[in-house]
């Protein structure tokens, strides 16, 4: 069941798995021009006494769409109810939500693409005239039943915004692509992350983490904990630079943040397809892995640091690729 989370409390008073999320524009770190321009959305909304426009945030996994979602149901002042698309399988299960809405509410649709197409023609409405509107069977006949809605704002998330039909996408007002961070940035996240946990980090040892953390938030304080433990383990007051090297080498990270599926991807298309091109079904069935995963979660880096090339034959390894894994570099023969 969707969950109501009440953000508008102090950040010691938020649920644990909140405590790394910045709830407000300025703590957010990183995506400078989306945060100027969701406060001119946000502050206008306030000065009509309007909702907040719905917002669509796109990009792939692990940048900080879900973040973004708390941080504009708190700057607008109202709750959060969370959802995930797969999981609202029935109109009733929307219905059920959007019942339970208050005026100012925050409605966070988590992989929004992936709503049955029944459910989201009954989003539409609700949308666009803040009415829920659905069939009903009762002796046999059908009519439809029309309940107001009280104004609220809908954001959705999702990695495939292609995927998304076109009237959906039509009724969000604000539409943002969220993009990879900075090393900079991400040192800054991994630094707040330090200071949240209580665990020092050294300088250079924050540094490290933020190049090899793909430039992703996510990635960025989950090598930090691990980091933590292997400095933990050790006794140290503060991670050291010698810990973090240690830790990441024990955790198969590279010094470009490339991990083990990513090398076996890359290997593959080198070794097993003489550089391609080869299609993405062919790669995944060789190295064991879900297509999805691959092409969501792996693929997107590998193509921003030039290690890939996505074709309309198939997938390419670049020079770059070839070098990285010191292998000689060959035509492709397919």
């Amino acid at each position: 069941m969707p969950r109501l989370v009440d953000v508008r409390k102090e950040p010691e008073d938020v649920t644990a798995d909140l405590t790394l999320r910045p709830i407000t524009l300025k703590e957010y770190v990183g995506q400078t021009a989306m945060k100027k321009n969701l406060s001119v959305f946000i502050g206008a909304a306030k000065k009509r006494k309007e909702p907040l426009d719905h917002v669509l945030l796109y990009g792939p996994p692990g940048l900080g769409k879900t973040t973004m979602a708390y941080v504009l149901a708190n700057e607008i002042g109202g709750h959060i109810r969370l959802a995930n698309g797969p999981s609202i399988e029935r109109t009733g299960d929307l219905a059920a939500i959007l019942s339970e809405l208050e005026p100012g509410d925050v409605l966070f649709i988590d992989e929004i693409h992936r709503l049955p197409r029944v459910v989201e023609e009954v989003l539409y409405s609700a949308m666009e005239d803040f009415n829920l509107t659905i069939m009903v069977n009762q002796g046999g006949t059908s009519h439809s039943l029309s309940l107001p809605l009280p104004p609220f704002t809908l954001v959705g998330a999702t990695t495939r915004s292609g995927d998304l039909s076109s009237p959906l996408r039509s009724r969000f007002g604000i539409s943002i692509k969220i993009d990879y961070y900075t090393e900079e940035e991400l040192e800054q996240i991994v630094k707040r992350t330090s200071r949240v946990l209580l665990a020092p980090i050294a300088d250079d040892a924050a540094k490290l983490i933020a190049k090899r953390s793909r430039g992703t938030p996510r990635l960025a304080n989950r090598l930090f904990k691990r980091v933590r433990d292997f400095a933990d383990f050790k006794g140290e007051k503060a991670i050291s630079m010698e810990t973090t090297l240690e830790a990441l080498s024990a955790l198969k990270i590279d010094e470009l943040g490339l991990d083990e599926v990513d090398l076996r991807y890359l290997s593959c298309v080198i070794d097993r397809f003489h550089g391609g091109p080869v299609g993405l079904e062919a790669i995944a069935s060789s190295i064991g892995e879900e297509i999805t995963n691959l092409e969501d979660v792996y693929e997107p880096y590998l193509v921003l640091t030039g290690m890939i090339n996505r074709t309309a034959r198939g997938r390419v390894a670049t020079e770059k690729a070839y070098a990285h894994l010191r292998r000689p570099h060959q035509v492709g023969l397919f």
